[in-house]
């Protein structure tokens, strides 16, 4: 909000405001807090215009953006201040939006305190001369302040360490994380991608009213949405108005759930605008229950409300003003598993811009089309932008032709065959590859790494070339040529299978801890798999995927054929999980892993229960068993459970131990009661609707009753000891 102090007539309560460059002029009233209509450019010759036609020249630097006018885009807001014996009145330029309970109800007549120049602030005397000349600073109301609360303005260290602490944000979630340990690894190439770019940022700095706060990029697989949403990132960190970013990414713990999105979010707020941070704090004090509560609890309190806060006035509002709103940027969003809570962070984050549309913020949403989020993003309140339309054929070009360059200038065979033949590769090779990629980078990225693939001793790159030009477009025919190099080495199968379902990445020595095998043993797999799994150093930072894709493709069966990964490895996965918890690992990947996420893979057998249940149904007293493990209130050993039925231990053993993915099955002699390592097998077994013919019904327990009276009767404990 800017300008002079500006001077009118008491008679004259209609002027209006012109400029050289417009013809129409703006009415204006000069009310008590009554909104006057105004433009958003630098105009440093404004006149005043009374209805007498007295021209009154003032200056107007810069507009406030807090407030809309349909047409003008903006509302600027004066308040009329008398003076004592004089017959003009001074115009007080407000940081408050016209309407507002505040602005209304503030009837005490202030004079204006400071005038802030761009070499300092200087009180309203020193430049009461400016009224009618050309005044290029920035207004400060009387009632102004720069920061939000009282005492120190700026949390103290420990105060930080402190908030930190307790919002705990994923450390590896940003655009600042080490993108070869925490996918995906992905950014522009230079000189690509100018035009989607251009127009994103072009969204992002706009102060239109009917502009969205909102704007979804969406497209498929591999045609470079993580890439673009780096490149805004990166460019709106540089101009200070990066508020936070989250990269989703799909099967990697934390960063593939909603849990601690918006706490992550609020501590990039608190560093990002320092401004913020004591609201954050006060939220988190005042609730204590906060960061148990729902996520779009955590949101309002924690991201929305502090930024919407802090930014009403001072520093930040000025800021907002010059440079235009803050940007969060969320990348991947389809690869987050919380369904329900992607569906209610989009439903309440374009409720509360319903609510709030002056707040000077904006949100880049990258995903590709799911129903659970087209869903709710195809809203007039959400920009669209479908990446494919931006897909350039030049791009393409000039990204393989500088790999090819970069390629040719180190690799001495290339450099050899050029010598004797010539261009490699030829122009016509190059543009039938182009052609044939396509619009897709990861497509792009992955064929050069085929084609130059140092570890493919096997070929050279020219006769590599040729065979990515009868690829199917798409990544399948790469994944499947790629996963055929290691197919017949030894533990192949479990090794890719491991990598496609485990819940967070875990390192070479982790997969060979999990799997029992030795660490060399995956490396061997894994080295001729490099162009589409990224192997780190050393043997304790993650193996990833170069792109969630594969993980996708290796889970559907009529794309992936014969390297499908069944659903029913999480009960392998689930059993060796539970065998080292057993023997009380500590210290090791495979154990925090454990800790955090063996309860993930019990939940994943939940589909595969009437699968692991037929494995021993044919077998003798399979349903008593069930049963008795399914009814009884307090669990019993084996031979409890066989003196109960009136059979021999071994063959409740037996039945046991083809569920040991689901049964906690202890060794015949030992008291270790036979328990199901999870609820949810019991409510599986007890509802008829979902367990068929597995069914157990409740009047199962009068049989046991009347057992277990007869055992007592014969001096014969469950335990199978004498009373």
């Amino acid at each position: 909000m800017i300008g002079d102090v500006l001077r009118a007539s008491e008679q004259c309560p209609s002027p209006s405001l012109i400029h050289p460059d417009v013809t129409e002029p703006l009415s204006v009233q000069l009310d008590d807090w009554t909104p006057m209509k105004a433009y958003n450019w630098c105009a440093p010759h404004f006149s005043l215009v009374s209805t007498d036609r007295l021209l009154i020249p003032c200056t107007l630097t810069l507009l406030i953006t807090y407030h809309y006018h349909p047409r003008t885009q903006l509302l600027f807001v004066f308040r009329a201040v008398p003076q004592m014996g004089d017959r003009s009145v001074h115009s007080e330029a407000a940081f408050s939006s016209a309407g507002t309970t505040e602005a209304r109800t503030d009837s005490t007549h202030r004079e204006v305190q400071f005038v802030q120049h761009y070499h300092g602030i200087v009180n309203i005397v020193h430049a009461e001369n400016a009224i009618f000349g050309n005044n290029y600073g920035i207004l400060y109301q009387g009632s102004d302040q720069s920061h939000p609360v009282t005492g120190n303005q700026h949390l103290s260290i420990d105060s930080e360490a402190d908030l930190i602490r307790l919002l705990r944000p994923i450390p590896d979630a940003s655009h600042t994380r080490d993108r070869k340990l925490s996918p995906p690894n992905s950014a522009c190439f230079p000189g690509t991608r100018t035009d989607v770019i251009r127009r994103i940022v072009a969204w992002a700095d706009s102060t239109l009213l009917w502009n969205t706060h909102v704007l979804w990029l969406y497209g498929y697989v591999g045609c470079g949405k993580s890439a673009i949403a780096l490149a805004i990132a990166l460019k709106f960190e540089e101009r200070n108005r990066l508020v936070g970013s989250f990269f989703f990414f799909r099967n990697s713990g934390d960063r593939s759930r909603m849990i601690r999105f918006a706490t992550t979010l609020a501590c990039q707020l608190a560093a990002a605008i320092p401004e913020a941070a004591p609201f954050i704090e006060k939220a988190v004090k005042a609730e204590p229950g906060l960061l148990k509560s729902s996520l779009v609890s955590q949101l309002r309190r924690l991201v929305y409300e502090p930024l919407k806060a802090a930014t009403k006035r001072g520093r930040l509002l000025r800021m907002t003003l010059l440079k235009g709103p803050f940007l969060i940027v969320i990348d991947g969003l389809d690869e987050c598993d919380d369904r329900q809570d992607v569906q209610a962070f989009i439903g309440d984050m374009l409720e509360f811009f319903k609510k709030n549309p002056l707040v000077p913020l904006r949100f880049f949403i990258t995903s590709r089309v799911e129903q659970h989020i087209q869903g709710h993003l195809k809203s007039n309140q959400v920009r669209l932008e479908n990446l494919v339309n931006h897909c350039s054929r030049n791009d393409i070009d000039t990204f393989m032709t500088t790999c090819f360059e970069i390629e040719k200038s180190r690799n001495s065979v290339i450099n050899t065959y050029v010598q004797k033949h010539g261009e490699w590769p030829t122009k016509q090779d190059k543009n039938q590859l182009v052609d044939h990629i396509g619009g897709s980078f990861i497509f792009a990225s992955a064929l050069f790494g085929y084609i130059a693939d140092p570890t493919n001793k096997q070929s050279t790159p020219m006769e590599r070339l040729p065979h990515t030009l009868n690829m199917n477009p798409g990544l399948d025919s790469l994944y499947l040529q790629t996963l055929s190099r290691s197919q017949d080495l030894p533990y192949f199968s479990n090794i890719i299978s491991t990598l496609a379902l485990l819940f967070e990445p875990l390192p070479i020595a982790g997969i060979a801890e999990l799997l029992g095998i030795e660490s060399f043993e995956v490396v061997r797999v894994l080295i001729d798999l490099q162009a589409i799994i990224h192997i780190p150093g050393t043997d304790d930072l993650p193996v990833t995927m170069c792109h969630t894709s594969l993980r996708d493709f290796l889970t559907t069966e009529s794309r992936s054929k014969r390297f499908f990964v069944p659903p029913s490895f999480h009960i392998y996965l689930t059993n060796r999980c539970y065998d080292l918890k057993k023997e009380g690992r500590s210290g090791t990947a495979v154990a925090s892993y454990i800790t955090g996420h063996y309860e993930e893979h019990l939940q994943a057998l939940v589909p595969l229960y009437p699968q692991i249940l037929a494995n021993s149904q044919d077998l003798p007293h399979f349903s008593d068993i069930i049963s008795t493990i399914t009814l009884l209130s307090e669990p019993l050993p084996i031979v409890g459970i066989a003196n109960l039925l009136g059979i021999e231990a071994l063959e409740v053993y037996q039945v046991l131990a083809n569920l040991q993915a689901i049964v906690d099955s202890p060794e015949i002699g030992k008291d270790t009661p036979v328990a199901m390592r999870h609820p949810s097998l019991r409510d599986f077994l007890t509802t008829k609707t979902r367990s068929g013919t597995l069914f157990v019904p409740p009047c199962c327990t009068t049989l046991h009753h009347h057992q277990l009276h007869n055992i007592v009767n014969k001096g014969v404990s469950t335990t199978g000891t004498s009373f």
